[in-house]
């Protein structure tokens, strides 16, 4: 065999490793992209469920609010609606800086998204602070009447979504930290946005019924 034979065999023997290698870095690929799929699929089925718990507390809220004799605690004329205010806008313009934030992260600016990411952080601790003022205030108690429990239920359980939900932030922040955390995939963070989104949405709805309509 000539050496120009050996270095053709060779040479396509070389070509054919390469090309089983973009085989099995597409298949890894393609089984990547599949399990991140499998993952927010499973993540969105979780959001309806509770939304699901959120729409059965509304429809109670709803019920009770028109059926009740006497719906105000004694004493209790109706809540004050200029701090609540504050507080929803804070939270929903929450939305656009973690927005911000998964763009910033897509482009690969990295400090930019951490940037974005932590001003979203500081606005729903905000929030968090503000429900706290704004229970310390008040002229009722969980266990006054209808009203009462039906207030502290709907904003106790979705201030626990906002904590997790700067919890979760809080993670995927950490995470950014450690090198090419995010090179290959944006799974949590599109997640903890997705979740937050959500946050977002189901206290419009609460404060349309808690503090609009009384």
């Amino acid at each position: 065999m000539s050496n120009t034979e050996s270095k053709a065999i060779q040479l396509e023997h070389e070509n054919t490793f390469d090309e089983i290698e973009l085989i099995n870095k597409a298949n890894a690929g393609a089984h990547e992209h599949d399990e991140e799929g499998n993952s927010m699929f499973g993540f969105i089925a979780f959001l309806l469920s509770e939304s699901v718990i959120f729409l059965s507390f509304f429809v109670g809220y709803i019920v009770y609010k028109t059926t009740a004799v006497n719906w105000l605690p004694s004493g209790v004329e109706g809540l004050e609606v200029r701090e609540p205010f504050i507080n929803t806008i804070i939270l929903v313009s929450s939305s656009f800086t973690i927005y911000f934030a998964e763009k910033a992260l897509q482009n690969h600016k990295l400090w930019t998204f951490r940037l974005f990411w932590l001003l979203t952080m500081a606005m729903g601790s905000y929030f968090l602070y503000g429900q706290a003022v704004e229970w310390s205030g008040l002229e009722f108690g969980f266990t006054s009447g209808v009203f009462g429990g039906t207030f502290y239920l709907l904003t106790g359980f979705h201030g626990l979504h906002v904590l997790t939900g700067v919890i979760l932030q809080t993670n995927m922040l950490a995470r950014s930290f450690i090198p090419g955390n995010y090179d290959n995939s944006h799974f949590g963070v599109d997640a903890t946005s997705l979740f937050w989104h959500f946050v977002d949405v189901i206290w419009i709805v609460l404060f349309l019924l808690l503090y609009v309509w009384q």
